[in-house]
């Protein structure tokens, strides 16, 4: 069985809502980094934050937190990805999803682990993200053995998700439900 480790991603600026700390905002009454914990609870062993700002107030959920790794504080979400494969055991795997999206599917880990181990593969492609009519590269399962290859773009200045991603080799799991993938940019999504 495969160890498979969540990761909400909480670090960014955003920029998008006037710089708040989106994992915080409420929505339904409670923060939006709570919604994504509890989707991801049940499909994984173990939960951890990526989050730069209100560690303290993260840490309260009652899972680690990690911040971005050094030098690459609010580089995007591929930094806090770094963070959680960092974090993990070598033969792990870190689902992720971002915090700003609050109904991730609830068979989101088995149907990314099911796309990274396609007919006639000998060994499992070490990354899958999630597709509905767009790409959703921030919904993603990605093998510790990507710690070096991330890194290594990261130290380049990439920061491009989907371009990382697609030079990787990979899988897609295809989604119906695009409402399961929609995320809060403006702090008037928060009301609906």
């Amino acid at each position: 069985m495969s160890l498979i480790i969540g990761l909400v991603l909480a670090g960014g600026a955003g920029r998008r809502m006037g710089g708040v700390d989106k994992g915080l905002q409420l929505w339904r009454g409670e923060p939006l980094a709570c919604h994504v914990l509890r989707a991801l609870q049940p499909q994984v062993s173990q939960l951890l934050v990526s989050a730069n700002r209100h560690g303290e107030t993260y840490a309260s959920f009652g899972h680690p937190v990690l911040a971005d790794p050094s030098g690459l504080a609010f580089a995007g979400p591929l930094a806090g990805m770094l963070a959680g494969l960092q974090a993990i055991p070598d033969d792990a795997w870190l689902l992720t999803a971002p915090c700003d999206s609050p109904q991730p599917p609830a068979d989101l880990a088995a149907r990314l682990l099911a796309a990274t181990q396609p007919p006639g593969c000998d060994e499992p492609l070490p990354l899958a993200f999630a597709q509905v009519e767009r790409e959703h590269p921030t919904h993603a399962l990605l093998h510790a053995r990507l710690r070096e290859p991330l890194a290594n773009y990261l130290a380049s200045g990439g920061r491009a998700v989907l371009r990382w991603m697609r030079e990787q080799p990979h899988g897609v799991a295809r989604f119906s439900n695009e409402d399961a993938f929609a995320n809060f940019n403006h702090l008037a999504d928060l009301t609906s």
